[in-house]
């Protein structure tokens, strides 16, 4: 089982308390719900919430945002060994805004998944004429109508690096490469833009200088990344640039709130 072996992870973030539990994970970062499965262990859960709590505090310190960025404001719910689907180790139900783990999921999954739900949330706030179901990724690319804002405009930088090529004009060798293998595989998945920007920002958290296995893995030496489904080289680099300059505007951003909002509450 996943859960029985040993993760990697260098971080300067390290517990206070030498366990927690999905019940701290709640309320340090005021998720909206947490199950968990009738068929975990005491032990599985009590070993996953740890990785979990982890990976989070390690996600939010590469992000340089505050808690809440995690839950997306408390509107995200998490679930583990429940809500699953047959043969998946994790994934995110739009409709329910729901970010799921198998009870014996794989590592590296929390980044790519945790994104999804970002480009969800983000979607009605970066534009004004999308539908619920849609995510900002693929709004930008079908020319959505933008709400102005300068943290929206360093999001499209993301997904432009993402998508485009240096000058803008073309699409990425990444977008490329993930058509000709979606081509070959008579599907739709890898050139989607949710899902292209997904793995972009894995790699974003891979090269960190953060290591955490259990909220990433995969974008170097996986057999995806080896057929080039991953930025590479210096697409890669001006992926993370964007990122970068995206995630640490909204950190201030969204600490800057925080402070006014405890400035007029106290």
């Amino acid at each position: 089982m996943a859960l029985t072996r040993n993760f990697y992870r260098r971080s300067a973030q390290q517990r206070s308390q030498q366990s927690v539990t999905f019940s701290d994970v709640r309320k340090r970062f005021d998720f909206r719900s947490i199950s968990i499965g009738r068929w975990v262990t005491e032990a599985e859960r009590d070993r996953a919430a740890g990785l979990f709590y982890d990976a989070l505090v390690d996600l939010m310190t590469i992000l340089q945002g505050p808690e809440l960025l995690v839950s997306l404001r408390g509107t995200l719910a998490f679930q583990y060994g429940t809500g699953g689907r047959p043969g998946v180790m994790a994934h995110y139900e739009p409709a329910s805004r729901t970010f799921s783990l198998a009870k014996n999921a794989g590592p590296g999954s929390i980044a790519h998944e945790w994104f999804h739900a970002l480009d969800h949330y983000l979607a009605d706030k970066a534009f004004s004429d999308v539908s619920g179901h849609m995510f900002a990724s693929e709004a930008w690319l079908r020319d959505a109508t933008p709400n102005p804002h300068p943290i929206n405009d360093r999001l499209f930088a993301c997904f432009s690096a993402v998508m485009l090529d240096k000058s803008g004009d073309n699409p990425s060798e990444m977008f490329r490469i993930s058509r000709e293998v979606d081509k070959a595989n008579r599907c739709v998945y890898f050139a989607d833009p949710a899902e292209m920007c997904a793995r972009a920002f894995e790699a974003f958290v891979q090269d960190a200088s953060i290591s955490n296995n259990f909220l990433v893995a995969g974008t170097k030496a996986s057999d995806e990344a080896k057929l080039g489904l991953y930025p590479t080289g210096a697409h890669r680099q001006r992926i993370n640039c964007a990122f970068a300059e995206y995630f640490a505007c909204l950190g201030r951003s969204l600490r800057a709130n925080l402070q006014r909002e405890r400035e007029t509450s106290g």
